[in-house]
């Protein structure tokens, strides 16, 4: 079958940089499914977006839809008539024309083949109409009605061609053609395209480059030589290089300046007042210091070399300075102290009070956290005027005109009046996770810490997608600060048993994200009420580790085929088996069975029948090693988990795989003698038992 390939491109005023590549896929998710349903399958396809245009490439198109035999299942023979006629009504076909098998009644349907172009025009209209854009408009005389054609910007043109013929296509009075534009500057008037083969090269012939990838190449490359040759260093930033490719047909890059003095504000506010408002990469100099330069897009071949263009940039980007450095210099004036004194007139929550209260309760955690020795290396002082000082910057003028630097302008505040360094780093690192030991660490982890547990407290816990006050990424924190600092606390009394089974999902999360497994996290819960992440943590790296090697992955099935016997014979200990015409001591799971015994030695002899730690000499030698490895295991595994010393717990259980092994092997658990047997399963239950001391492996997977 002949193929060609299919070229649409949707023009219009320009599209939103941070929408185009959600549009790209879009557009070919919804063109695949619309061939999927006429039967068609292209070899490839592509798409591309500008500012101004939306396209797709379809290779390899087959020109017709290929024959294709419907049948369609209908009543049955001895159906009532009524159930016939409607059927036939919905086929279209008489009586005599359906086919009947098994006294049921088929419609066979021949579909002839048709034109791929009589396929695409209806396709390209729906997939126009339904197009998902995060928000769209209406435009015109026709937005009167809600009927009208909804899209990002104003839709100018449509170019609909399977190899040089047009798709006839018509959306709310914009036709197909073969005509595009080029550049809005340097080539503005019409292009007639002969289809996909020329599309690019005749839109770049005319200062227009469709493909994205090479357009964010150009800004890459070009910033990179601009700096180079001004003998500084880019700042790379992947994000803005697609922002301003997506915001440029024809992209230049362009170095400019701006006035030194400038650099005594804070590089941050400089950085985002060029990044956010002007699209502006920013350059360092020696020793990774801010240089006075920057780079900026042009959309245009300028005929001065992009003088014009670089120096109303420079005057754009001075006006912004100036802003930024009076705000700065406002905010140097007064203190932090009497910043944080305002934010009583801030609401926290509604349920929690002020930002003033929640700095009261963080700045206790804080100071408690370091005096009870869970954060060391801090002074508790520091640690609670830090904690009081981090939130004042919120009321500040610069964080007001730039929300995004909250904390960073309280450290460069704190450093300039005079603070410490270990407050200033404190308070300017405590938002997020690169606070270091010591007072920083501390008033991170405390701000955390009142997050999850005041908010929990209220009952506005996460839920499902619904998280509005960040309580998962203060969840995260927690187990980053825990695990990696290592820091000893009991979250389940700290936080509450709900609010610490919520930190356990998060350190799963974290886990899974990490390449981990959420099942060894289950299977050291499972055997400890331990509200100390940093012990489980351990506890679970040295099973992971342990589960990996041969002795470790060979133990996991031994223990998991002693847990299925026993859970078949709903066998726990103490048992003690009677003798024969003897009933057995009755086992309510309430009481020690002991406490009947008074005489120590008879106490002795019967704790060792339940334990299965007496094995008589003719008992098979398999069966006496098992329990000669117990008697030497348990111990060492209780020692080591007792001294947290989690592999060496796990090292003693690798003495237990051989002897498990061949007990399974050689030994037979359901001896015909009752004795023998309880004697056996009671082993099987020691060391079950022995192995929960460390883990629980039934909650391993696989």
């Amino acid at each position: 079958m002949s193929t060609a390939d299919f070229l649409l491109e949707l023009l219009s005023e320009e599209v939103p940089a941070r929408m185009q590549a959600g549009a790209r896929n879009s557009l070919a998710r919804m063109f695949a499914e619309e061939l999927d349903k006429a039967g068609l399958r292209a070899e490839a396809i592509e798409t591309f977006a500008t500012p101004r245009r939306l396209a797709l490439i379809a290779r390899g198109l087959p020109v017709a839809t290929a024959a294709a035999r419907e049948e369609l299942k209908g009543p049955r023979a001895s159906a009532p008539p009524q159930a016939l006629e409607g059927f036939l009504r919905k086929t279209g076909l008489a009586r005599e024309q359906l086919v009947e098998r098994d006294g049921v009644f088929y419609a066979v349907i021949d579909k002839p083949g048709q034109a791929t172009s009589a396929v695409l025009g209806p396709a390209i209209e729906r997939i126009v109409r339904g197009f998902p854009w995060p928000k769209s408009m209406r435009w015109g005389a026709a937005s009167a009605s809600t009927a009208s054609l909804r899209w990002v910007r104003p839709l100018h043109g449509i170019v609909a061609l399977l190899g040089d013929e047009i798709v006839p296509v018509e959306v709310d009075g914009t036709a197909s053609g073969a005509t595009t534009v080029g550049h809005r500057f340097h080539h503005p008037g019409p292009i007639t395209l002969a289809g996909a083969s020329d599309y690019a090269e005749k839109l770049r012939a005319c200062h227009v480059i469709v493909d994205q990838d090479e357009r964010a190449a150009i800004i890459r490359d070009g910033a990179r030589a601009l700096a180079d040759g001004a003998g500084l260093d880019l700042v790379e930033d992947e994000g803005l290089v697609a922002e301003n490719a997506g915001l440029t047909e024809w992209p230049v890059p362009l170095l400019g300046r701006f006035d030194a003095d400038y650099l005594d504000v804070p590089p941050e506010v400089i950085q985002l007042t060029a990044r956010v408002n002007q699209k502006y990469f920013v350059l360092r100099g020696d020793e990774g210091a801010l240089a006075d330069a920057f780079i900026c897009t042009a959309n245009i071949a300028a005929n001065d070399d992009g003088a014009a263009i670089v120096e109303g940039n420079q005057r754009v980007l001075a006006a912004r300075l100036a802003d930024a450095r009076f705000f700065w210099e406002q905010d140097l004036k007064v203190p932090l102290q009497q910043q944080a004194a305002k934010l009583g007139q801030v609401v926290f929550h509604e349920k929690l009070g002020t930002v003033a209260d929640k700095v009261e309760r963080v700045a206790k955690l804080a100071r408690w956290l370091v005096e009870e020795g869970v954060v060391k290396g801090a002074d508790p002082d520091q640690a609670e005027r830090a904690a009081r000082l981090a939130k004042a910057d919120l009321v500040t003028g610069m964080v007001g005109e730039f929300p995004e630097l909250q904390g960073v302008i309280g450290g460069y505040l704190a450093e300039r009046q005079g603070e410490p360094k270990a407050v200033a780093d404190a308070v300017r690192d405590h938002y997020g996770l690169k606070a270091r030991n010591g007072v920083p660490a501390a008033v991170a982890l405390a701000d955390r810490i009142d997050n999850v547990r005041s908010f929990f407290s209220i009952g506005e816990k996460p839920t499902g997608s619904r998280d509005p006050f960040a309580v998962r990424r203060a969840g995260l924190g927690i187990v980053y600060y825990v695990l990696v600092r290592s820091y000893r606390l009991n979250l389940r009394e700290l936080l509450g048993p709900e609010a610490f089974e919520f930190m356990v999902d998060r350190w799963k999360f974290q886990n899974r994200e990490a390449g981990g497994r959420p099942d060894f996290i289950d299977a050291v819960i499972a055997v400890s009420s331990d509200g100390d992440l940093a012990r489980l943590g351990a506890r679970m790296e040295a099973l992971q580790s342990f589960v990996q090697t041969e002795d470790g992955a060979n133990l996991v099935a031994g223990y998991k085929r002693a847990a299925n016997i026993l859970k078949k014979e709903n066998w726990s200990l103490p048992r003690v088996m009677a003798g024969p015409g003897e009933q057995a001591m009755p086992q309510t799971g309430e009481e020690d069975p002991l406490v009947l015994v008074e005489e120590p030695a008879i106490a002795e002899a019967v704790r060792e029948m339940a334990q299965g730690s007496a094995a008589p000499d003719d008992a098979p030698p398999e069966e006496q090693a098992l329990v000669a490895a117990l008697d030497e295991a348990e111990p060492r595994a209780e020692a080591a988990v007792e001294a947290e010393d989690f592999r060496a717990a796990m090292s003693a259980l690798a003495s237990l795989r051989q002897p498990i092994d061949a007990f399974f092997d050689k030994v037979t658990v359901n001896d015909p003698a009752p004795q023998v047997r309880a004697r056996r399963l009671n082993l099987l239950a020691r060391f079950r038992d022995a192995v929960h001391r460390v883990a629980d492996f039934s909650s391993i997977e696989g």
